[in-house]
């Protein structure tokens, strides 16, 4: 084999990745499975997705070795094959942020309009969390929760915010975060809570890239 074969075959790998990724439902099948792994019908019905449709996009990912399989009982649960996918859908929204329009648009129409303000950062985050000074939010469901999050953070999933208010201080500063910097469960209970009284911020990203970063979590 020639070097220019063996270049071009081993660059035709790297595009198997690329190609894996190339579609939108596929990302957001690897953005749930970075918060645990889930069966199909629980993909299905978070994408709202059909099965069928689900399956041959997970199918996809696992050729390009991006999501890994396992069978538990009579249901197949899948997982991200590795933490570094985490950075690799970081990296793709920051290159969509720098240089895509649509992006802005998008953000500014549907997410800004719910919570202009900057989020917090995570460096602040920690150093108010140690402090005492703030009570963190987790607003993604409960089997998530249970499957890791920030160390010491509290659990009411966003749809059922109006059912546990008591369990939130009016005398102290709540953070929120759900998936990542786009979810909008986080956008819709920092609205919500802000309409309701309460100071409440949202945390820049999510629990993936936290736990990413190496910060506390529990599990």
């Amino acid at each position: 084999m020639s070097s220019l074969n063996f270049k071009q075959d081993l660059f035709d790998q790297f595009a198997r990745i690329g190609k894996a990724v190339s579609n939108g439902r596929r990302l957001e099948l690897l953005e749930l499975l970075a918060q645990g792994r889930h069966n199909v019908e629980t993909l299905a019905a978070m994408t709202n997705m059909s099965v069928a449709n689900t399956s041959q996009h997970l199918q996809s990912l696992r050729q390009a070795g991006l999501v890994s399989a396992s069978k538990t009982g009579q249901h197949v649960y899948y997982d991200l094959s590795s933490p570094r996918i985490i950075d690799l859908l970081t990296v793709l929204r920051d290159l969509a942020e720098a240089n895509l329009n649509e992006v802005h648009r998008l953000v500014q129409q549907y997410l800004d309009v719910k919570d202009p303000l900057e989020p917090l950062p995570r460096d602040d985050l920690v150093r108010r969390a140690r402090e005492g000074k703030v009570t963190v939010l987790d607003v993604r469901p409960a089997e998530e929760y249970e499957a890791g999050h920030i160390q010491g953070a509290i659990n009411i999933p966003a749809d059922q915010l109006d059912a546990h208010l008591e369990q939130l201080p009016r005398d102290q500063e709540i953070v929120a975060y759900c998936r990542g910097p786009y979810c909008v469960l986080a956008f819709d209970a920092v609205q919500k809570l802000r309409d309701m009284g309460f100071e409440v911020r949202r945390l820049e990203d999510g629990y993936p890239e936290w736990k990413q970063a190496g910060l506390p979590t529990d599990e």
